[in-house]
């Protein structure tokens, strides 16, 4: 007679499951004098913590590179102030650092790992064709910070902004030199017009001498007039790519930095993630501490 093997009986997981989570929470529920003073003790050490942890402030200077053009005023070219990396390099170097710190009184120490930047980035823009950058500093001192963030501000400006400040310097003397080209100008036709009534005064010069000087003041009168609109002309643009590299293409600082108290410091953000962390522990406890809690022996009476 053969007999039929039979298969052993796997275990119900979620039953398993079921049965481990019930006995979970009752362990729980019969010791909910731990998640309480948990709570209790994690607000009341988070709110210690973030009140005598000092006040950290934040000092935001607001920075604009300028988009820098060709010498014609044509398109844009590529510059340390339109490569995003640029601003970012600058302030967490060594050398900017310590220039920080001498102007600020803080150490290089309290600086490091306080220095960032973000570039200000509409949706849709390309980090790669956008001027505006945002310097940050945090400490615990409201007017270093903001003299630490203001000084990194100017030398990014001075460090992006040599080819702009050349440009702008040569068309300054482009500008004055067309000025007293003017001016010679003007000096030379009035000095003809003078010769001319002279001439035209005088009865004394034959008239084909007469004429032939007369023709001959005109025509420099007439050439140094043509010379004039040429001149203005280029005068014109001058000072038109010279408002344009003042304007669009030099960098500034938009907003100088103020400090202010930064908000995640607070006493109310404190207390919760305290009590957050106390309730998590107090259920711990309550969990695993309460078999032996059951099977501790009673006091005598």
């Amino acid at each position: 007679m053969t007999t039929t093997p039979t298969r052993p009986v796997e275990p119900e997981l979620d039953a398993e499951q079921e049965v481990d989570l019930r006995s979970a929470w009752a362990r729980i529920a019969a010791h909910w004098w731990l998640p309480v003073v948990g709570l209790l003790a994690g607000a009341v050490a988070g709110l210690a913590l973030a009140l005598g942890g000092g006040t950290t402030y934040e000092a935001r200077a607001l920075l604009y590179l300028g988009q820098p053009f060709t010498t014609a005023g044509g398109g844009q070219i590529q510059s340390l102030a339109t490569n995003p990396r640029t601003v970012g390099e600058i302030i967490r170097s060594e050398a900017a650092l310590r220039a920080a710190a001498r102007e600020s009184g803080l150490t290089v120490g309290q600086l490091r790992g306080n220095v960032t930047s973000a570039p200000i980035v509409a949706t849709g823009q390309s980090r790669l064709t956008t001027p505006l950058v945002e310097i940050r500093v945090q400490g615990s001192r409201p007017g270093r910070v903001a003299t630490v963030a203001n000084t990194l501000a100017e030398r990014v400006l001075a460090t992006t902004g040599d080819y702009v400040a050349d440009k702008m310097s040569v068309l300054n003397d482009q500008i004055e030199a067309l000025n007293q080209e003017l001016e010679a100008i003007d000096q030379r036709v009035n000095r003809a017009n003078q010769q001319l009534q002279t001439i035209l005064a005088n009865d004394q010069l034959a008239l084909s001498e007469r004429l032939i000087l007369t023709t001959n003041i005109n025509s420099t009168i007439g050439f140094n007039e043509q010379r004039r609109g040429t001149v203005q002309t280029e005068l014109l643009q001058a000072r038109q790519l010279l408002s344009l590299a003042e304007r669009v293409e030099r960098g500034r600082i938009v907003e100088p930095a103020v400090a202010a108290a930064a908000t995640a410091q607070s006493g109310r953000n404190g207390a919760a993630v305290g009590a957050l962390i106390g309730l998590l522990l107090g259920a711990l406890a309550a969990l695993f501490a309460g078999p032996w809690l059951e099977r501790r022996p009673a006091s005598p009476a």
